[in-house]
């Protein structure tokens, strides 16, 4: 009996020190470069700044793809949903105020969310296959629509409040990603929807034994995705006076990256939002160090390549093992 306990107090104080790993991950990364990159302003207001607008829209996703990960699935159309999201959203500022333009950008990724759910939940698709196949119908309807040109957005009020704006030093962006985050995390940890989402992830089959209507959980999880992804759209809209189909492209392979050095399994059954967004603020330190350091582009995809292999073969392996 006693030695079951010393175990489990051995297991508990392992778990607190891989729960806590991710922190001073990220002040190591930071106290080094504050040291070797004082001179070239690492440490500057203006710079750090950046760097949480950098990596603020990363971060937003991270949270719905968190969530994702936890119930055992995967979304990889979130890329090609924000670039469709913020055309719509851009073509109907154009032509109506910001309430309606809003509306439309959201119904894209709440109708792409619902297609995905649909095949996965009804059709009984593989989440990975059904959302290739829906990355690349709504690529193509992006590029389309606007024949590949830029949409402008001149509007200053939605701007200012999508990405381009700040309260006082804070950009409203940093904003955005606070009340994200910490929507998320109490859905995440203190509701009935967050525990049956690790449930499923945890173990499909007795989480529908236990009464959950699995089924209902992925559809709204696939739909809260898609209006994440519109949301992000958005952002990048107005942080950027302009929506375009690019938008998205390169972004999750970042995300994945960000969910997985957060401490969160690519097996399911575990989800922790907060560390997502510190992953993505770690990327985000060591692509402005890597930038202020003097490497090449490609040699930052390089190395983002090696953190993300590092973080998946270090990744728990969630409660089924």
């Amino acid at each position: 009996m006693s030695n079951l306990t010393v175990n489990g107090r051995s297991e508990a104080k392992k778990f607190d020190i891989k729960q806590w790993a991710i922190y001073f991950i990220m002040l190591g990364i930071f106290i080094v470069f504050a040291i070797f990159l004082r001179e070239r302003g690492f440490l500057s207001l203006v710079n750090l700044m950046n760097i949480f607008r950098q990596t603020a829209i990363i971060s937003i996703m991270a949270v719905g793809f968190t969530f994702m990960l936890a119930s055992g699935e995967f979304d990889l159309s979130i890329g090609s949903t924000v670039a469709l999201s913020a055309l719509v959203g851009a073509l109907m500022l154009q032509r109506a105020g910001i309430a309606l333009a809003i509306f439309a950008a959201v119904a894209v990724g709440a109708t792409v969310g619902f297609a995905n759910g649909f095949f996965v939940v009804k059709a009984k698709m593989p989440s990975i296959l059904a959302t290739i196949a829906m990355m690349g119908i709504i690529h193509g309807f992006a590029r389309w629509i606007t024949h590949l040109q830029a949409v402008p957005v001149i509007n200053d009020r939605f701007t200012y409040t999508f990405g381009g704006g700040n309260v006082g030093p804070i950009p409203t962006l940093f904003i955005w990603t606070l009340v994200v985050m910490v929507i998320g995390h109490i859905a995440m940890v203190n509701t009935l929807f967050g525990r049956k989402v690790l449930a499923i992830g945890g173990n499909q089959a007795a989480a529908r034994l236990s009464g959950i209507n699995v089924s209902r959980v992925k559809w709204l999880l696939f739909m809260i995705m898609g209006m994440i992804s519109s949301l992000s759209g958005l952002l990048y809209s107005g942080r950027l006076h302009a929506a375009r189909y690019t938008y998205g492209e390169q972004d999750l392979f970042t995300i994945v990256a960000a969910v997985v050095i957060g401490g969160n399994s690519i097996y399911g059954g575990t989800g922790t939002i907060i560390g997502a967004v510190v992953g993505s603020i770690i990327i985000g330190m060591v692509n402005n160090g890597l930038i202020l350091f003097g490497f090449s582009v490609d040699q930052q995809v390089i190395f983002r390549g090696v953190i993300i292999l590092i973080a998946v073969a270090l990744s728990p392996k969630g409660p089924k093992e």
